[in-house]
């Protein structure tokens, strides 16, 4: 047979302690992403949050529930950026600075917010020292109100000035720091307060200790009667009653319900925060708040947003699934990913199964079939001219039993050797039958053949 028409059957393997190696290194390869996907999917999230308070108060709030969301291991945690107060916040929100912020609904730039929860409500405290004869809005004619955090309170005092047309009542408005009230109460300058905070025990002992408490002097508390025809223009607000005893229980102060308005401090986040990751967060957070409650009265605030479609500040999507008991389970989020798996994980072992046999081979041609080999070699068995080409063609016919024996272990089937074997068994019946064939010649024209298959012979020799 020509080197250049015979096709080479290669039946190298890859050595045991190679194949080994192999198979340990795809273990451990699958092993290290299974495991980086499982630390990926459990590893939690952190979020920044800016938060602060005229008082400081806000920001200590927070960094509990953020201490309580890691000892619950929650998914999500919280990063506190400590500001100033609501006006800063907003900003620092509405800049991008941070991807939650805690604001008064009345504050700031909250275009780009959605709520994720209620922390607490702010009520406005519009008060007058005892023995005052201001008991109502119009009683405050010509007078002065000095407001705790002018800045932070300026839209309240632009729809207190509306509503009950301040302006042409010459009713000024003063901002004053929350240790100067009682220095300006005592020299006049101002002769009513408003304060906006929460309804908690905390605000109704400071405003208790603005001023001297015996049996028959309290504070008067002034009513905004026009609360809910403000909150029906003023979204950010709503019309709120203050208790009956609120501020002394006997005699109680107020004598009456006083009514008031109110704005809540939400947690807000951007909308393209993940919806999961909102619901886990709004999820974590109430828990954290039940946590810490006893440490945190304030916290009894605590409470979902409106989630309805016409809300003042629209729910976060993820909150609103928690809220509505929507959450996706473990299954509705990765069910999609435990259907494709297997069958990428198919195609994947096939590719690996081409490249272990592309590896095994050795060589980037393709292997003739030993069976189209032997079967090729059945004409040329035919005419086959001497006993020279016989023992030939039975050389090449070792060489492609041999090279299937090595392969048989590996990748030829038990009915592929069997057919092999009777394929080799006819050819040998075919040489047999050939050298009886070339043997029952008379000599002359076996001579002939020989010299025919020699080649031409010159007149030299």
């Amino acid at each position: 047979m020509d080197d250049l028409s015979r096709i080479r059957i290669d039946g190298a393997k890859l050595p045991i302690w190679l194949r080994i190696v192999v198979v340990l290194a795809l273990a451990l390869l699958a092993a290290g992403a299974s495991l980086f996907a499982y630390r990926w999917y459990v590893q939690p999230v952190t979020l920044s949050i800016a938060v602060g308070s005229l008082d400081g108060d806000a920001p200590k709030i927070v960094s509990a529930l953020a201490s309580r969301l890691v000892l619950n291991n929650a998914p999500v945690r919280l990063k506190v950026v400590e500001t100033t107060g609501p006006i800063e916040s907003a900003e620092a929100f509405s800049s991008g600075k941070t991807d939650l912020a805690v604001v008064r609904g009345d504050v700031g730039d909250l275009s780009q917010a959605q709520a994720i929860v209620v922390l607490a409500e702010a009520v406005a405290l519009l008060f007058a020292p005892p023995g005052s004869t201001i008991k109502d809005m119009a009683g405050l004619k010509r007078t002065t109100i000095g407001v705790v955090a002018g800045e932070t309170n300026e839209k309240i005092v632009s729809v207190l000035t509306k509503a009950y047309d301040l302006d042409r009542a010459n009713v000024a408005f003063k901002s004053v720091a929350l240790d100067q009230v009682r220095r300006t109460l005592d020299t006049k300058e101002i002769r009513a307060v408003l304060l906006v905070a929460p309804l908690s025990e905390k605000y109704v002992s400071l405003v208790r200790g603005l001023f001297p408490q015996t049996p028959k002097s309290a504070p008067v508390l002034i009513p905004i009667e026009n609360a809910g025809a403000i909150a029906e223009k003023e979204r950010a607000y709503e019309s709120f009653d203050i208790p009956k005893g609120t501020l002394r229980g006997s005699p109680p102060v107020p004598e009456d319900d006083v009514t008031t308005l109110k704005a809540s401090f939400y947690i807000v986040g951007k909308k393209s925060l993940d919806n999961d990751m909102i619901a886990d967060f709004t999820q974590a957070i109430a828990r954290a708040r039940r946590d810490v409650l006893a440490e945190l009265p304030v916290l009894a605030q605590f409470k979902a947003p409106d989630t309805d479609a016409g809300a003042y500040l629209p729910v976060h999507p993820g909150a609103a699934e928690f809220y509505n008991g929507s959450q996706l389970t473990f299954l509705d989020k990765w069910s999609n990913a435990i259907f494709l798996a297997p069958m990428a994980l198919g195609a994947l072992a096939t590719i690996l199964a081409a490249a272990w046999q592309f590896l095994r081979s050795g060589d980037l041609k393709p292997r003739e079939p030993a069976l189209d080999l032997l079967y090729a070699l059945g004409r040329r068995i035919r005419h086959a001219e001497n006993e020279a080409n016989l023992l030939e063609i039975e050389t090449e016919i070792d060489q492609v039993l041999s090279a299937q024996r090595a392969r048989a272990d590996a990748d030829v089937s038990t009915l592929d050797t069997a057919t092999l074997n009777v394929a080799a068994h006819r050819l040998e019946n075919l040489i047999q039958d050939r050298r009886a064939a070339l043997g029952a010649r008379p000599p002359g024209e076996a001579h002939n053949a020989k010299r025919a298959a020699l080649g031409p012979v010159s007149k030299d020799s």
